[in-house]
């Protein structure tokens, strides 16, 4: 999880002085490829995969990906790193709300302490950053 918050924090820098946020994306997706298709079949033995599942899961994933690093990458053209960072760690808070809002997944106690202490982690960057200016 480490080496994935340093990846994505890289992606995120080197995202922020692009002017071109779907061609960037669009040939982020078009280096790694290569790389998922490759893994992809060396794991296919082992898997039981059906061609429709493979279709509708490359699509959705391509898409919701796609627009999302491209929304991402427009975003961050009026953030600070700082800001962006912390807008980041909303996407769990954002993603279990919307887990049960349209999918009705229950909402637990471990749900419900986990969102609070990342927004109250939020609140005190916001605030100690604030306290500075």
């Amino acid at each position: 999880m480490s080496l994935s918050g340093v990846a994505w924090a890289v992606y995120s820098l080197r995202g922020r002085s692009t002017s071109d946020p779907l061609g960037q994306t669009t040939g982020n997706f078009v280096r790694a490829a290569p790389v998922a298709v490759v893994l992809s079949l060396a794991a296919l033995p082992y898997l039981h995969v059906k061609w429709q599942g493979v279709v509708l899961a490359a699509v959705s994933g391509a898409l919701t990906t796609g627009v999302g690093y491209v929304l991402w990458y427009s975003a961050l053209r009026g953030l600070t790193a700082t800001v962006a960072g912390v807008v980041q760690l909303l996407v769990p808070v954002l993603a279990a709300a919307g887990g049960v809002i349209l999918l009705r997944e229950s909402v637990s106690p471990r749900l419900v302490i986990s969102a609070i202490l990342v927004l109250g982690g939020i609140a005190l960057v916001i605030a100690t950053r604030r306290a500075r200016i």
